[in-house]
């Protein structure tokens, strides 16, 4: 038995499944969880010590590559002057500035801790706000595992969505709306009906928990303008496209304000953080200046504002996203040509420093076309690379993440490994 099958099995005699989130037990893809010692730059190593060109990358925040040492550092002078204390600090003014000048809709920022509680925390504002109840969400989006955001679509176009999640009560998200990802028309015809109840739309501007998708153009401007019209509040989830997608998340891109931005992962460079902003009109309403209560022992963690202030700093740093953006061009290209080599039917996106791949004629639009895409392809190819030293994520339904650290030779042995990858696939 290998060491990482010896630390599955020790595992799953003490945690669910073994693992503390889901995707990390390979059960979409099959095989044993590799179980990490350490990481470095775009690399980690497992227990078994084999080196992998990583691109999960922590799901997203490893922007600076693993182990950055400006990071490393400043985690550590953080930490040596205690590990919390349930009270204000000046570092916390500090990234919340940051977080305003870089993201233009935000003018204040109330920090949490992980990206599920900052989502949970905008709708419950957005409510507040507005005095409604109903939202709308997306079918393949991912908010966290909030109650409410647990849901699928419903039978008929403007049915409520039924709860994806055992332990989640039917009436917890009957106020919940689900559409279909880019479906303008769908969205005109929530709000034609249910307008005046609407308290806010919450979307992934880019999705990357369905894989990366893209919205098709009109799609966050019909939201935007539909928000506006109805009285309801727009919020971009950019918990994974926040400082990764761009220097100023999607809307920076777009130009498109919403209401409301949740942010996580990037922020704190690999420690626990979240954060969730908005126009100070809005803001207000959360307590102690308004009725919508929310707290949290550890928000503003004094260890993970440090963390992320360095790593904010270091993206701001000239070519950073020049940098993401050649990695993420060359890594989807290469392997686009090397499947086409090999007559493998791949299609790959790419945005900064996220990327999708897609074992499918075209790159999908919505759920349902991404899970066309031939799913046991995608699983030889997967273990495949696996086994060459390249780690993707185990699940078709992912986007993949380059860092700063990632160059030409991670590039170069990735594509080596495709190469032999590809030549077998059947």
């Amino acid at each position: 038995m290998t060491r990482n099958a010896e630390l599955f099995e020790r595992a799953c005699k003490t945690i669910p499944g073994g693992v503390n989130s889901p995707v990390r037990a390979f059960r979409s893809v099959g095989g044993t969880p590799r179980f990490i010692e350490r990481a470095n730059g775009a690399y980690f190593w497992d227990a078994q010590d084999k080196r992998y060109v990583d691109y999960i990358g922590s799901w997203g925040p490893a922007i600076v590559g693993h182990a950055h040492p400006e990071v490393v550092a400043a985690v550590q002078a953080a930490a040596a002057h205690g590990l919390s204390f349930g009270a204000p600090t000046e570092s916390e003014i500090e990234i919340a500035e940051m977080l305003v000048q870089r993201a233009p809709s935000m003018e204040q920022v109330r920090l949490v801790s992980s990206g599920t509680e900052a989502t949970m925390s905008a709708i419950r504002l957005a409510r507040g706000a507005t005095g409604r109840n109903k939202i709308i969400k997306f079918e393949g989006c991912y908010h966290g595992h909030a109650d409410s955001l647990l849901v699928k679509a419903g039978s008929g176009l403007l049915t409520f969505g039924n709860p994806t999640s055992a332990g989640v009560p039917p009436e917890f998200v009957a106020h919940t709306i689900v559409l279909d990802y880019n479906d303008i028309e769908g969205v005109k015809a929530a709000f034609a009906t249910h307008g005046k109840e609407i308290a806010c739309i919450i979307v992934e501007p880019i999705a990357g928990n369905m894989n990366l998708i893209k919205p098709v153009p009109g799609f966050l401007e019909t939201l935007r303008e539909q928000c506006t019209a109805h009285g309801a509040l727009l919020i971009f989830d950019e918990v994974m496209t926040g400082f990764r997608a761009g220097p100023c998340g999607v809307q920076g891109l777009t130009g498109i304000e919403p209401d409301l931005t949740t942010l996580a992962k990037v922020i704190g460079g690999g420690m626990p953080i979240g954060a969730f902003g908005g126009k100070a009109e809005v803001m207000n309403h959360i307590a102690p200046l308004g009725a919508v209560y929310q707290a949290g022992t550890l928000s503003g963690n004094p260890v993970a504002v440090a963390a992320g202030i360095t790593t904010l700093r270091l993206l701001a740093a000239p070519g950073t996203y020049e940098h993401l953006e050649a990695q993420s061009s060359g890594l989807t290209e290469g392997l686009a040509t090397l499947a086409k080599k090999h007559g493998v039917t791949l299609s790959t996106d790419y945005v900064g420093g996220m990327f999708g791949l897609y074992f499918s004629e075209s790159v999908p639009t919505s759920l349902a076309q991404a899970s066309e895409g031939n799913q046991e392809q995608f699983k030889q190819f997967f273990h495949g690379m696996l086994d060459e030293g390249v780690y993707f994520a185990p699940s078709a339904f992912e986007a993949g993440f380059v860092s700063l650290a990632h160059n030409d030779e991670t590039l170069e042995q990735t594509l080596q490994a495709a190469d032999k990858v590809f030549a077998k696939l059947n």
